[in-house]
């Protein structure tokens, strides 16, 4: 289909829905036909989106259409697109429309708008989500390809979940937010809704990189991150239900766990605490303070259309000061260097539930305030750790507003789209193929101080075993990280080890910080087997406790305390 096509297909389509909430703006011929002759003039390889359409968010700049952030007392023309925007368009997708949203981007719940609050295309007795309300709903009813939106504090991911469509929000800084009307600048993500995994790591390459418009924006790392793909943090049930989910939300994530579990994931149970205190500082505190810089001028004009629980929410932030701002500030990089900074340490990623319950309209009428801080529960930590998230339904496990949401550390945004679409079709992610093993039986144990020399290159945990009944276990002097000396001896026993794989460049790396009297060789295993790992030298044994009787590390370490 040609980009015109598709474009004046959708706009077509756009004017025969039955729920006027979804859009705000809509563009006309006259504006789309040069933008798609545009892309249907140019060579298949250089518009790898030709034939997609745009739908964005009303905070997000589009040429020729009004941007309001759902106030239309706060509207302008803007004289650019969004850089989103335009990377989009120079790769072949054509924005056709401008989406509902809550006002300013401030809230989680999709009602706070004067234009109404989109139908739910899951459930009508549900709201839709926000702040990106419009955005998701447009998607998940096919009117458009992509759905932009923004993310603060959950909107990206939110409506994806009670809308049943895929929420991609990268890497904090990784796509620029300049031609984006700010919320909490410093931590403003642009967001995608996407039908699939697929089609949101496909714009990843298109739409990131730094900007001169947005000082925010940078450039990562020069190589993909190494990961390690078959390790997972996951929350306790008793956790979730502590936090206010559903008892279906529960059941359905134990569901998915289970599977993930049976299909060779390595599941580990953290305590959400730190990640809900971090949460907590955006709207909690000072922080908040950040949106009034945003929309100060508006307030103080006293726009009439202002929703007033927006204005309740981004009013508050006038009662702190300075002080408490940098308060706020010291607090925050206290709790980052808490628990959070190992958590997903060599690109393990998180796996939570996206929502905890789905509310109805009057639920949120109710308790306006209330239902948005809860439906933000496990995400308005992601963006001041600068983590990137993706959110999905899993309907084979339980149908929409259900799904979960995986996270990654910065810019292991591939990574956790991986994840995600693996977990969302019921698998796990494969491990590398090829490579080589390598036995440890010391300090590089799963678990253990150096492990993370291995996870850093991407060397994936295959199990436990064991070697052959022919080798000794001493303790080394020094440390720490305390280290042992396998040694070879037709006379001694087998010794617990485990088996990780990595590729031969990540050997030769991992080669380099093996101290002597330690080096690699070969091992042979208990099932007859043989492999590369830590052998040592004859004078290891000097000065060195033999310890063989423990049959293995981890019981030697656990004995000492």
């Amino acid at each position: 289909m040609t980009a015109l096509e598709a474009a004046r297909a959708a706009i077509a389509a756009i004017g025969e829905i039955d729920d006027p909430a979804v859009f705000i703006s809509v563009a006309d011929d006259a504006l789309i036909d040069p933008w798609a002759a545009s892309v249907d003039g140019r060579p298949g390889d250089e518009v790898p989106l030709r034939g997609r359409v745009v739908a964005a968010k009303d905070n997000v700049d589009v040429v020729g259409l009004a941007t309001t952030s759902a106030c239309p007392s706060a509207s302008y023309e803007p004289e650019r697109s969004a850089t989103v925007i335009e990377r989009l368009l120079a790769a072949g997708a054509v924005p056709v429309a401008k989406t509902n949203m809550d006002q300013f981007a401030t809230g989680l719940v999709g009602t706070r708008s004067p234009h109404g609050t989109p139908r739910n295309p899951v459930d009508p007795g549900l709201i839709p989500g926000g702040s990106s309300s419009g955005s998701a709903v447009a998607v998940a009813r096919g009117l458009v390809d992509i759905g932009i939106g923004t993310d603060t504090a959950g909107s990206g991911r939110v409506p994806a979940a009670l809308c049943g469509v895929v929420g991609f929000k990268p890497t904090v800084g990784r796509v620029p937010t300049g031609g984006v009307v700010p919320a909490v600048r410093t931590v403003d993500c642009v967001s995608f809704f996407t039908p699939s995994v697929e089609a949101a790591r496909n714009l990843v390459p298109i739409v990131s990189g730094p900007d001169d418009r947005d000082p925010f924006a940078v450039a990562g790392p020069s190589s993909p991150p190494l990961v390690v793909a078959r390790s997972m943090a996951v929350a306790s049930l008793d956790q979730l239900a502590s936090a206010g989910a559903a008892h279906a939300t529960v059941a359905a994530y134990d569901a998915v766990l289970d599977r993930l579990r049976r299909a060779g994931m390595a599941l580990d149970e953290v305590d959400l605490g730190p990640l809900f205190a971090i949460g907590d500082l955006l709207y909690g505190g000072p922080m908040v303070a950040e949106r009034l810089a945003a929309v100060e001028p508006h307030l103080a004009a006293g726009g009439g259309d202002l929703d007033p629980v927006v204005a309740e929410v981004i009013g508050g932030g006038a009662r702190f000061s300075a002080v408490d701002a940098h308060r706020a500030t010291y607090r925050l990089a206290e709790l980052r260097a808490g628990p959070p900074s190992t958590m997903l340490r060599s690109g393990r990623t998180l796996l939570l539930p996206t929502i905890p319950f789905a509310p109805s309209p009057a639920d949120v009428a109710a308790d306006p305030i209330g239902v948005n801080s809860a439906l933000g529960r496990f995400t308005t930590f992601a963006n001041l750790l600068g983590w990137c998230a993706v959110a999905v339904p899993v309907r084979d496990v339980a149908p929409p507003p259900f799904g979960v949401t995986v996270f990654a550390p910065a810019w292991h945004d591939e990574h956790a789209l991986d994840v995600a679409a693996a977990v969302q079709h019921g698998g796990a992610p494969p491990s590398p193929a090829g490579g080589v093993r390598l036995a440890v039986a010391g300090a590089h144990l799963r678990g253990q101080p150096l492990a993370h020399q291995l996870e850093e290159r991407g060397a994936v945990w295959e199990g436990t075993t064991s070697t052959a009944a022919e080798y000794r276990l001493f303790a080394l002097p020094g440390g720490p990280p305390f280290k042992p000396a396998l040694v070879n001896d037709a006379a001694g026993t087998s010794i617990e080890v485990d088996v990780w794989r990595l590729d031969d460049a990540a050997l030769g790396s991992f080669l380099q910080l093996i101290p002597a009297p330690l080096a690699l060789g070969t091992v042979s295993l208990a099932d007859g087997s043989h492999t590369v790992g830590f052998v040592s030298e004859p004078r290891a044994t000097e000065g060195a406790t033999e310890i063989t009787h423990y049959g293995g590390w981890r019981a030697f370490v656990t004995d000492q305390g």
